[in-house]
């Protein structure tokens, strides 16, 4: 295995996410909210996340995939959709990192035809020189440099998800 370096600690990621709580509160103020988790790398973060709501929160989850080992193949496959209706409902997806876009620009679309109320974006990390299709992600954790990142649910071939900080591997 290499060598994990820390790019952001366990502190900076909880101030961070209490932050996020706080605009997210504030944008649905008395509303509930169905967050939809993209499985299986934003488990923790929304987990993380709505602890910290006041909202009702509902969980659902969507499992996509787009990645093999370290590369992205730029397909995405459907591999599990959500299991109850989110037709008049306000859907936050919750993603562990906004790389290309496609995975987020493919599931905007498959919401659509569900009739959600509104669809907002939420992911921990964001990687914008690597994107290839702009998206109007409505929260964000933290900006980073095009590296490989693990921990925090982020993956190496399902490996390293439960590190308690973002790290990368050079």
């Amino acid at each position: 295995m290499e060598e994990i370096n820390v790019l952001i600690n366990k502190a900076r990621l909880e101030k961070r996410i209490d932050e996020m709580a706080r605009e997210i509160e504030r944008d649905y103020e008395g509303k509930d909210i169905v967050f939809l988790g993209i499985l299986k790398g934003s488990v923790p973060f929304m987990w993380e996340l709505a602890k910290r709501l006041k909202n009702n929160v509902i969980f659902e989850f969507i499992e996509v995939s787009s990645y093999k080992g370290t590369e992205s193949t730029g397909k995405i496959t459907l591999h599990k959709d959500i299991k109850d209706s989110i037709e008049g409902k306000d859907v936050l997806i919750i993603e562990d990192i906004v790389d290309t876009g496609r995975t987020l620009d493919f599931l905007l679309e498959h919401l659509k035809q569900k009739n959600p109320n509104s669809v907002k974006i939420a992911t921990l990390l964001s990687k914008p020189s690597r994107r290839v299709i702009e998206l109007n992600v409505d929260y964000i954790g933290f900006k980073v440099e095009d590296k490989f990142v693990v921990g925090y649910g982020l993956d190496y071939d399902q490996k390293l998800r439960n590190l308690p900080y973002i790290g990368y591997i050079e």
